[in-house]
């Protein structure tokens, strides 16, 4: 069987007894979920990148000294050591990250429509960029939770897993996210039309 097509447990425990070519196949099969669920979050390439490359020097030591315990959950158990060097890169640099209008994706990209004239564009535009600026409002748990399951299309299973909180708990976030959202709103008194 050719190593893309074994499972991520028998190619951790390959590189465990010492095949380094192992740990190589699993960042080549992972690495753009990785790279894209921590660059959605940061919005900078060269950040990204060494998130990204201390999330396998976590990952290289951990299993080095053999203290993996994550069976059969290897891709959730790495998104969660990115999603907390994220967090702890936020905290160093006390700042939330704001969101570039150079995105390649947008939680409103169901809006846009091919047929839009130059003008509709322009205010299709400042309406997202509006509603980016007030997700920025919200705490941070609800807007990470409304992220990853808005520009990521994550279920809240998946959202669960990475962030290291229960389902019911995602789901509540999410709930709160879209109610403070609706307040946040209404404070800067911005009327929606359809």
């Amino acid at each position: 069987m050719a190593n893309n097509e074994l499972p991520d447990a028998f190619l951790v425990q390959k590189y465990v007894d010492g095949n380094e070519d192992a740990l190589a196949t699993l960042i080549k099969r992972h690495e753009s979920r990785i790279y894209g669920f921590i660059y959605s979050k940061i919005s900078d390439r060269d950040i990204s990148n060494d998130i990204f490359q201390d999330t396998f020097i976590k990952v290289i030591k951990t299993l080095k000294s053999r203290s993996y315990n994550e069976e059969g959950k290897f891709l959730p158990w790495v998104m969660r050591i990115a999603h907390n060097l994220i967090i702890d890169h936020f905290r160093k640099n006390k700042k939330m990250p704001l969101f570039r209008e150079t995105e390649d994706f947008s939680i409103f990209s169901i809006m846009t429509d091919d047929a839009l004239t130059v003008e509709n564009q322009l205010i299709s535009d400042q309406v997202e960029l509006d509603i980016r600026n007030l997700i920025e409002e919200l705490p941070l748990d609800q807007k990470e939770v409304l992220v990853m399951r808005m520009y990521q299309d994550m279920s809240f299973k998946e959202i669960s897993e990475i962030t290291g909180v229960s389902i019911n708990t995602s789901l509540g976030r999410m709930r709160y996210a879209l109610m403070n959202l609706r307040k946040v709103i209404d404070k800067h008194q911005i009327v929606l039309t359809n």
